[in-house]
C-alpha cells in the first residue's frame, strides 16, 4: 500500500503529462492547418487560374516560357481550368464552377496547339488562320478562346449595302489573304479557268457564272430540284428559318433571302475566304465543320439543305450521328433537302439508303441518277432527296 507522502508527487506528475499532451496536440493542429492552407493556395487550379489571368492585363507579356507541368500552353490552361462563379453555387449550372469547353482532340496535337495558344495577351493575335483551321478540322473544335485581336486589313472597306451586296463581288480590302493561294478576288473568280488541280467549290466566287442560275429551275436529269419546287411542298410562309450545311458562298441562302426565308450557312475556308465572302453578301456564315454538333436547340428549324458535302467521304458512323443531329434540330414537319449526295456503285442500296431510312424521315422525293463528271467508268451515283420530319409522333 502507498504511503500518504507519495500522493502529492504522483498528482504533480499526472498534471505535467496532461499539460504536455495538450500542448503537443495544439502544436500539431496548428502546424497541419498551416501546411494545408499553404498547399491549397499553391495547388488549387482555380486559384492559380485567377491569379495568372489577372497578371497579364498589366504586363501584356508573352507566355512562351510559362507552360504548365503537362507541357500545355499557359493560356490554354488559363482558359480551360475551372472558373469559380463570383456568386457561388448556381442552380442553373448545378455547380459553383464553369469549365470552358474545347474540342477533346486539342491536346492530341500539342505542337499545333502550342503554336496557336502562345501569343501576347491584350496584343495582336498571330496571323495564323491556316493553323487554326487545321486544328479545327483535326477535331480541336471548338477552338479555345484567345485574349488577343485577330488579324485584319489595315484599310478595311465596309461592305456594299443590301440588296446590292448579294450579287456584287466584295472589295479585296475586306479579306486577310495570307492563308490562301489567291491574293485577290479576281484570282478567285478566274481560278477554275487558270488553275490546275482541285480546290473546294472552285468556281463559286464567280457570281456571274453558275452561281447566277443555281436552284432556279428544275433540270431534266431529275436530281436537280428547284427552290420553288421544294417550297411548294409546304403552305406559303411555313418555311421561315433554316440551315445550309457546307453552303459554299451562300448562294442558296441569298436565293432564300429573296423569298423572305433566313438561312445560316456553314462553311470552312478551304483555300478561299468563304466566310468573309458570305458575310459580305449580307447573309449569315457559321464557321463549323461537319463534325461539330449543330448549335441549335431541338425542334426549331424549318428547313436544312446540304449539297455535295454530305457524301461517302464522311466515315459512316460520323454520318449516322450527323443525320440524327439534323433530325434533332428540325421541327416536326420540317424539311431536309439532301442535294446531290454521291457514292459509288451499290453503296446507296447497301449502306447509305438504309442509314438514311433508319433516322425516321418521311420521303417526299427520292431521285437517283448517274454522276458522270469524272467519267462513267467510276460508276458514281447521285441521290437527291426531300425528306420530312414527321409532323406527328416524331419522337
Amino acid at each position: 500500500m502507498d504511503s500518504p507522502t507519495h500522493k502529492p508527487k504522483s498528482l504533480s506528475i499526472n498534471l505535467f503529462y496532461l499539460f504536455l499532451l495538450l500542448t503537443t496536440n495544439l502544436l500539431t493542429l496548428f502546424l497541419s492547418s498551416t501546411f494545408y492552407s499553404s498547399s491549397t493556395c499553391s495547388l488549387n487550379p482555380i486559384t492559380t487560374t485567377i491569379s495568372t489571368a489577372t497578371d497579364p492585363i498589366s504586363t501584356n507579356s508573352n507566355f512562351a516560357d510559362q507552360e504548365s507541368d503537362t507541357d500545355l500552353p499557359h493560356e490554354f490552361s488559363a482558359f480551360t481550368s475551372g472558373q469559380l462563379l463570383p456568386f457561388g453555387f448556381n442552380t442553373n449550372f448545378d455547380s459553383d464552377t464553369i469549365y470552358p469547353p474545347v474540342g477533346k482532340a486539342c491536346t492530341q496535337f500539342p505542337n499545333e496547339l502550342r503554336r496557336y495558344m502562345i501569343y501576347s495577351v491584350n496584343g495582336s493575335c498571330p496571323d495564323d488562320e491556316l493553323l487554326a483551321q487545321k486544328l479545327l478540322l483535326k477535331g480541336c473544335e471548338p477552338l479555345p478562346r484567345r485574349r488577343c485581336r485577330p488579324a485584319a486589313q489595315p484599310n478595311y472597306d465596309e461592305p456594299y449595302p443590301l440588296p446590292e451586296s448579294q450579287w456584287t463581288t466584295p472589295p479585296d480590302t475586306s479579306v486577310v489573304w495570307t492563308a490562301y493561294t489567291c491574293k485577290n478576288y479576281e484570282c478567285l473568280i478566274n481560278r477554275y479557268r487558270t488553275q490546275k488541280g482541285f480546290d473546294d467549290c472552285k468556281d463559286c466566287f464567280d457570281l456571274e457564272g453558275r452561281e447566277k442560275t443555281r436552284w432556279l429551275q428544275k433540270q431534266s436529269n431529275g436530281v436537280d430540284f428547284s427552290i420553288d419546287e421544294v417550297l411548294a411542298t409546304k403552305k406559303p410562309g411555313k418555311l421561315r428559318i433554316g440551315l445550309d450545311i457546307g453552303g459554299g458562298v451562300a448562294t442558296f441562302a441569298v436565293r432564300m433571302k429573296e423569298r423572305n426565308i433566313t438561312i445560316i450557312t456553314t462553311s470552312m475556308n478551304l483555300n478561299g475566304p468563304f466566310n468573309s465572302f458570305i458575310a459580305s453578301r449580307g447573309v449569315l456564315p457559321l464557321y463549323i465543320s461537319i463534325s461539330q454538333r449543330l448549335p441549335f436547340f431541338d425542334n426549331t428549324l424549318d428547313i436544312i439543305h446540304s449539297m455535295h458535302v454530305l457524301s461517302n467521304w464522311i466515315p459512316t458512323t460520323l454520318l449516322h450521328f450527323l443525320m440524327f443531329d439534323i433530325y434533332r434540330v428540325l421541327r416536326p414537319g420540317g424539311l431536309f433537302w439532301l442535294d446531290h449526295f454521291f457514292c459509288v456503285g451499290d453503296e446507296l442500296e447497301k449502306v447509305y439508303g438504309p442509314l438514311i431510312e433508319s433516322v425516321g424521315f418521311n420521303k417526299l422525293k427520292w431521285v437517283v441518277g448517274r454522276k458522270l463528271d469524272r467519267g462513267p467508268e467510276l460508276n458514281e451515283m447521285y441521290l437527291s432527296a426531300l425528306l420530312e420530319k414527321p409532323l406527328k409522333n416524331s419522337w
